[in-house]
């Protein structure tokens, strides 16, 4: 027997959600009418408590910077970047499959569901290929046409293009910043008190990345409907503070998997993994793409570890990376539909 659809409960708030715009009455929306958010919500707590690592995971495994610091830098960056570049790869996002509230609630809470297994089980998956499989699986379910297949291509090609991308930064910085650092000729503490400063930086600039890049992941299948409409900065506050809540409440878990297992970085490598996955997601932030910061900070360590000698890297933790990012948008994707089947 089918369940009753989820949009009859949300009545005249249920139809597509580009359509409502900017003159979708913000104050005409009961609280009990905002439940559809909550499935952003979950999203953007689970990407906060997955995502935390791979900005400052590096700089807490090596020790040079305490978790608590990590959590309080992590989540002022996060929201400035989601408030101040967030809004592009809301367009993009958005414009991948028409949305009602009621679609875009089983798409985010798919992805949630997802994105909250991998992180129980430790691994840093992409949070962008969960939403995408999420939003592909449910429109194939309702109507396949609304689908728009050139924007996945465009997607697509920038999560291909993200861990290469810096891969091929680390690769760079990593002999250049070293000489450089070497010049100098620093003693030991003055040395580590560079690399500290260094790391803090670095993981502000690869927070505020984050932000940037992956708020669209929270909130841009509701970008466009009420209570906040076409006003992007208030749908990037409300998306960044979701991820924040993950970060302060639950980063811990993840954090350690990619700076310790994958490769054993020292405190400058972890420097230059940031560096190089801040550059490449920031980039791709503002080009309108949201890509996956797990990806990218991967391919930076990888680059790292193939300058330091291939035998650094651990195949088995690779390996359970690579799975992770393969079957996350599969199983996002596959949730969406059963339930987008049930429900809508």
């Amino acid at each position: 027997m089918k369940l009753a659809p989820i949009r009859s409960v949300l009545g005249p708030w249920a139809g597509r959600a580009g359509s409502l715009g900017a003159s979708a009455p913000v104050g005409g929306l009961s609280l009990s009418g905002l439940w559809p958010l909550s499935g952003g919500l979950l999203l953007g707590w689970a990407l906060g408590s997955n995502d935390a690592a791979n900005v400052f995971g590096t700089a807490v495994a090596s020790r040079m910077v305490r978790f608590r610091t990590a959590v309080v830098l992590a989540s002022v960056f996060v929201l400035g970047g989601a408030v101040v570049g967030g809004a592009g790869g809301m367009d993009t996002l958005s414009g991948l499959s028409r949305q009602s509230l009621a679609s875009a609630f089983v798409v985010t809470l798919s992805a949630a569901a997802v994105v909250t297994v991998m992180t129980a089980l430790k691994l840093p998956v992409s949070t962008s290929q969960g939403v995408i499989g999420a939003i592909i699986g449910s429109g194939l379910a309702v109507a396949p046409a609304s689908v728009r297949w050139g924007v996945l291509g465009k997607v697509a090609t920038a999560w291909v293009c993200a861990p290469l991308a810096a891969g091929v930064v680390a690769m760079v910085l990593y002999p250049l910043l070293g000489r450089l650092l070497d010049s100098l000729r620093l003693g030991l503490v003055a040395r580590a008190r560079v690399l500290h400063a260094g790391l803090i930086v670095s993981g502000c600039y690869g927070a505020y990345a984050l932000g940037a890049n992956n708020v669209a992941n929270v909130v841009g299948v509701f970008y466009g409907s009420a209570p906040f409409g076409d006003s992007a900065r208030l749908w990037a506050l409300l998306g960044g503070a979701a991820i924040v809540l993950g970060i302060v409440t639950y980063s811990r878990r993840v954090m350690f998997t990619v700076g310790r297992s994958l490769v054993q970085l020292d405190a400058f490598s972890a420097l230059i993994a940031v560096l190089g996955q801040g550059t490449s997601v920031l980039i791709l932030a503002y080009v309108g793409v949201p890509v996956s910061t797990s990806t990218a900070i991967v391919g930076a360590v990888l680059g790292i570890g193939l300058i330091k000698g291939v035998r650094t890297i651990n195949p088995r933790t690779l390996l359970r990376i690579l799975s992770g990012w393969v079957s996350t948008p599969l199983l996002a994707g596959l949730t969406a539909h059963v339930l987008a089947r049930a429900f809508l």
